[in-house]
């Protein structure tokens, strides 16, 4: 498997693996316009020049980021590519020199299986949010907050 960064020949393939979640409710959509505008924060994993994993950090303020979009193809889940994702996004924050890292999701014990832990939604600040306003589920979300303090 390779993690890199992603590339803009990339966005079709991430924008299928994120519409294949958000048609099942389990992640937020994004506009191929978004991928575009956001490569630079998406990483990918591949194998055998196949595209079977993606994720982004997003960077919200001086001292925290977002895990955001992670999603792994379904015949690839369970194999240590999302793990390896996320560690990815801690590294890059850790270099950024990002004490804290969160996720919004509906999956919270693959993030508690990466070292992070559960958070009032309450606590993080208001410009989390900014994207929420575009989900089906707002302000209904029933999304758990996980957070990192990174070392």
């Amino acid at each position: 498997m390779i993690i890199r960064k992603a590339k803009i020949s990339d966005v079709e393939d991430i924008h299928k693996l994120i519409t294949y979640y958000a048609n099942q409710g389990q992640m937020l959509a994004r506009a191929r316009s978004t991928l575009y505008e956001c490569i630079r924060e998406f990483s990918v994993a591949e194998i055998d020049n196949k595209l079977v994993g993606v994720g982004s950090l997003h960077v919200i303020w001086e001292d925290l980021a977002e895990v955001r979009a992670l999603a792994v193809a379904p015949e690839y889940v369970g194999k240590g590519i999302g793990k390896a994702l996320v560690h990815t996004f801690l590294d890059e924050a850790k270099e950024l020199g990002l004490p804290k890292v969160f996720s919004l999701t509906y999956k919270p014990g693959f993030f508690f299986k990466c070292g992070f832990q559960l958070i009032d939604k309450d606590n993080l600040p208001q410009k989390v949010w900014k994207e929420c306003v575009n989900c089906p589920q707002f302000p209904n979300c029933e999304e758990i907050a996980v957070i990192i303090h990174l070392a």
